[in-house]
């Protein structure tokens, strides 16, 4: 009867532990309008907080990844933080071939790995140690990641960091940002409170970062939406109707699809494309492509939860962890979010042009077992894709 008792103790505290990191990261079920009137927030970069230890090791040696089939590798047992960088590499000299490199964190230490797609060659590259980072936004030349994790007494304190992947420089911004999003050279943060929400923008390495659109909608999403244009959406519900609005450099809110339940949205890299996830009868997940110049909207034949996708570099086509049979009696995305439900994916290509979608990989077939892809990623040539399991925070990578 004890040993039953301490078991249920462990399950009620890992629930407990994953419905926290959701509501801090993923969303809650609750949208709220301020009255009229200005938002005030904390500006990014203004104020330092936290502790940060541990020195830079390169070239460390890690456990060696696992060729599954020829074309599919599984870099790391996990867990990983979910975010990486997948960076094409020049070759060396005139006897060496370009590679690409993947770059990732661990979960318990907040160590930074590199894998080599060609090379199939796993190490550490820097040891500074921020333990239980739940997302990672990197750079796209994998030079930094701004992390995300929770700190304080009872883990309700967001700290959000500039991790370098091969030194000891980074910094703070302000705690308790809801969101972050980078490009190449830019970065956005979200401020949310129970008064609506203000978006910062400023340069990667900290500096300059400045309000640059407020909005009485609090709890949302905002991404880059190609050049100084920004992708806002309502933080998803399957309970609540979401909207999704494009925001341009003066601060207009233009509204592109919605409102609709558990809407997601996943702006392409040009801003052209926007793809859009909604559930419908809390749990029916259908999936919808958004031309952003025209406003006309492209019903898909497959459906998934957007944050299961990932854009190609140059808009042509769209890949998506597809689950093959979603238990209908969950709500989607709330309990995908929180861990309550699994999918079993498998990986299709939407092709943008031609307006169909093609099956790329099947799980099964690969010997892979059942796999809950999230946090896709893909390198600028297209050539690798890369994935964490959800089921286990496992890294794995598949050649295109």
């Amino acid at each position: 009867m004890r040993r039953t008792l301490i078991i249920l103790a462990i399950a009620v505290l890992v629930l407990g532990l994953g419905a926290g990191a959701y509501f801090f990261f993923a969303g809650t079920a609750r949208v709220t309008v301020a009255p009229a009137g200005s938002v005030s927030f904390p500006v990014a970069g203004q104020g330092v907080s936290g502790t940060i230890t541990g020195t830079s090791t390169p070239n460390a040696p890690a456990s060696s990844p696992v060729v599954v089939s020829a074309r599919l590798v599984k870099i790391s047992a996990g867990p990983v933080v979910p975010g990486e960088a997948v960076v094409d590499l020049k070759a060396a000299n005139a006897s060496s071939t370009p590679d690409v490199a993947v770059d990732y964190i661990e979960q318990e230490s907040g160590n930074v790995f590199m894998y080599l797609e060609n090379a199939k060659t796993l190490t550490r590259i820097n040891n500074k140690t921020v333990p239980g980072i739940q997302s990672a936004f990197w750079l796209p030349d994998a030079s930094a990641a701004f992390v995300q994790y929770l700190s304080g007494t009872d883990s309700s304190t967001i700290n959000t960091y500039s991790l370098a992947a091969t030194s000891s420089a980074g910094f703070f911004l302000p705690q308790d940002l809801s969101g972050v999003a980078v490009s190449a050279t830019r970065a956005l943060s979200v401020a949310s409170g129970a008064t609506g929400s203000s978006i910062s923008l400023g340069h990667t390495d900290g500096s300059h970062f400045a309000e640059i659109f407020t909005t009485p909608l609090a709890q949302i999403r905002a991404s880059f939406a190609g050049k100084n244009q920004y992708l806002v959406f309502s933080k998803p519900s399957a309970t609540l109707p979401g909207d999704a609005f494009l925001v341009n450099a003066n601060g207009h809110f233009s509204r592109i699809a919605g409102p609709l339940s558990g809407l997601v949205a996943l702006a392409s890299p040009s801003g052209k494309w926007v793809l859009v996830s909604s559930t419908k009868n809390n749990s029916a997940m259908q999936m919808m492509l958004v031309n952003t110049a025209t406003g006309a909207a492209l019903p898909l034949p497959v459906a998934t939860i957007a944050d299961k996708c990932v854009w190609a570099a140059d808009d042509s086509a769209v890949y998506c962890a597809i689950p093959a049979n979603p238990d209908p009696s969950y709500l989607y995305p709330d309990d995908w979010y929180q861990g309550a439900v699994h999918f079993s994916d498998r990986i299709w290509k939407i092709d943008v042009a031609g307006r169909y979608a093609q099956l790329v990989l099947d799980f099964s077939q690969a010997n892979a077992g059942a796999l809950d892809a999230e946090a896709l990623a893909t390198d600028p040539s297209g050539t690798t894709l890369v994935f964490v399991n959800k089921n286990d925070g496992s890294l794995w990578s598949y050649s295109l």
